[in-house]
């Protein structure tokens, strides 16, 4: 697998089938998405952000640790003086197989299965729903951050501080779907990297919902991308999210892969 230091990524395609691309992938995710800090050692990075946000919050395992037992009880101390629990991200790949096992003897916790989808970047033509405008911005406004963390947040006032010091970790654009009344309903996030787009931060107002909101959205990153002219795209949506991922699928995304996260026991650290 490759490194964090490794060079840029190839182009992404869709259907990932090999590692080699798997690798690009994650690679790009955790710089669309970077913790407030990291630690390397020996092929795992440790990443933290005061615990907002799993993906910010857990080890990537870059590539496989000889001694595995020994890797665990580093990243424990790690996490134990920042008063976090040992989390990982892990893709569903044969090279973390043995990771995976390792993890079971140790009472760790599989959840939030989620799915990697990628896409081309096809000129988007969407018309928004009446009453509906999307605008463009390069930092989230109060009102953006404030829809997006009402929706997928976790925590308070001071979590959300640190949420938009992750978002600001990478150069992006933030898009907000505005009702009539010029209220946010709706918001989205494409973070460029090495001519790639993620797109993050899909989030509609519960009153707003099978309205077209989200499509708008999406088709307005999409073009944005189009203008960048990135090579390709990517998104996570949870396997449990099926709406969403009939609508990602609708704008041309297929999966590429899987990741989910593994949790130590409470108390086990």
């Amino acid at each position: 697998m490759q490194t964090p230091e490794a060079a840029s990524p190839g182009p992404i395609t869709a259907p990932v089938a090999r590692s080699a691309a798997l690798d690009s992938i994650e690679l790009l995710m955790d710089r669309a998405w970077p913790a407030l800090e990291s630690s390397t050692a020996d092929g795992w990075v440790l990443r933290s952000a005061s615990g907002v946000t799993q993906r910010a919050n857990s080890i990537w395992p870059v590539s496989e640790r000889s001694d595995a037992a020994m890797a665990l009880r580093e990243a424990e101390n790690w996490y134990a003086a920042r008063r976090q629990p040992v989390i990982f991200q892990l893709t569903h790949r044969p090279e973390n197989a043995s990771l995976e096992a390792f993890l079971d003897t140790r009472g760790y916790s599989g959840q939030s299965e989620t799915i990697i989808m990628t896409a081309a970047v096809p000129p988007a033509e969407w018309v928004p729903p009446a009453g509906i405008a999307v605008t463009v911005d390069t930092e989230p406004s109060d009102e953006w951050l404030d829809l997006w963390w009402r929706v997928d947040g976790r925590g308070g006032a001071e979590e959300k501080v640190v949420a938009r010091r992750i978002l600001s970790g990478a150069d992006s654009l933030y898009a907000s779907a505005r009702n009539e009344a010029g209220d946010v309903v709706g918001t989205g996030r494409l973070t460029i990297v090495d001519g790639r787009g993620g797109l993050y931060a899909m989030a509609t107002h519960p009153d707003f919902r099978r309205q077209g909101v989200a499509a708008a959205v999406l088709a307005e990153l999409q073009r944005q991308a189009s203008v960048a002219g990135v090579s390709g795209l990517w998104l996570m949506v949870t396997a449990a999210n099926t709406g969403a991922q009939a609508l990602y699928a609708a704008a041309g995304f297929t999966e590429a892969g899987r990741y989910h996260y593994r949790q130590a026991a409470v108390g086990a650290c």
